[in-house]
């Protein structure tokens, strides 16, 4: 990993670009992040910083916690995270106490952004999984159930078997999003489609990994 930031996605909305084209974009509140810790190979055996980002009040946080800011001399942060990074790499040059904003990335650069889906709650086969469905017509008593669970001989069902529960609520990475503009004024972030999570939740965008 090159770069990397963290941010709060606030919502969707579209915009014409020069050619008078309709995109519809992700508006992301990205940083400033401060670096609140950095890995070496030495002491950790590997390369990354640790970013904070969020305000958060003082009396929120516990004695370890507080201990942690207070070594690095940074103000408490709401969300702590890591990015990992090469010896050559830009990131590397960051020191404890350093900010990172949304400078990092310019317009028509690709992005990996990582958030949490949205909860979904249970589900079944066929929403979860896309499975088809039997038969609406009269006198058929299979309609939208799971259907066979396996052969009969191992008289179990076997790990992996797609099968109603919860939906949703997990981690997701969307690969290659374009940047599509970065407003430096006001933090923000504008990526090229949809982004997981609801409006307020945390993302962690980073350059893309397969550019």
């Amino acid at each position: 990993m090159a770069k990397g930031i963290l941010g709060k996605k606030l919502g969707m909305t579209q915009i014409f670009n020069a050619e008078g084209l309709l995109i519809p974009v992700t508006v992301i509140e990205a940083g400033p992040c401060t670096v609140v810790q950095k890995k070496t190979l030495e002491k950790d055996s590997y390369l990354a910083v640790q970013l904070g980002f969020g305000e958060r009040r003082e009396r929120l946080v516990n004695k370890p916690e507080a201990g942690h800011f207070a070594k690095a001399k940074v103000k408490p942060t709401r969300v702590l995270r890591e990015v990992r990074f090469n010896p050559d790499e830009e990131f590397a040059k960051l020191n404890v106490g350093d900010s990172v904003d949304v400078s990092i990335f310019h317009e028509g650069e690709t992005v990996d952004v990582t958030a949490t889906s949205r909860g979904k709650g249970f589900q079944g086969s066929i929403k979860r999984h896309n499975q088809g469905r039997g038969r609406m017509s009269h006198g058929s008593k299979y309609h939208r159930r799971v259907g066979s669970h396996g052969s009969i001989a191992p008289a179990r069902v076997f790990k992996g078997r797609p099968m109603p529960g919860r939906m949703g609520g997990e981690r997701v990475t969307i690969q290659n999003l374009e940047v599509v503009k970065v407003d430096t004024d006001r933090n923000l972030l504008l990526v090229k489609g949809s982004v997981p999570g609801v409006k307020g939740s945390l993302v962690i965008i980073r350059n893309s990994v397969k550019a």
